[in-house]
């Protein structure tokens, strides 16, 4: 397991506002302006925490015409799973 990663992961997971946001997002990708009408906050402070998402490996970003639209990363969902199994499992487990 890579612990760095999954340690940058969870940081950026560690927002309530960022976990609602995967929620939303594991339904389908949505467009920026349809994610912002969830919360009572700014487009700039939506654009912060998708960036922090970004980069965490947890979203992908498209721009289509003037809008973004964002996508939960399939990877990074089995990615992750795999590793808080790995993570929380026993050692009679593996």
């Amino acid at each position: 397991m890579n612990y760095d990663k999954t340690s940058s992961v969870l940081k950026a997971m560690a927002d309530p506002k960022r976990l609602k946001i995967i929620d939303l997002l594991s339904n389908g990708t949505m467009c920026a302006c349809d994610v912002l009408e969830h919360f009572d906050f700014t487009q700039p402070t939506l654009s912060h925490h998708m960036k922090v998402l970004e980069k965490a490996g947890i979203v992908s970003v498209s721009k289509q015409s003037q809008w973004h639209h964002y996508t939960l990363k399939e990877e990074f969902v089995k990615e992750f799973m795999l590793s808080m199994t790995q993570l929380l499992s026993t050692n009679d487990q593996q």
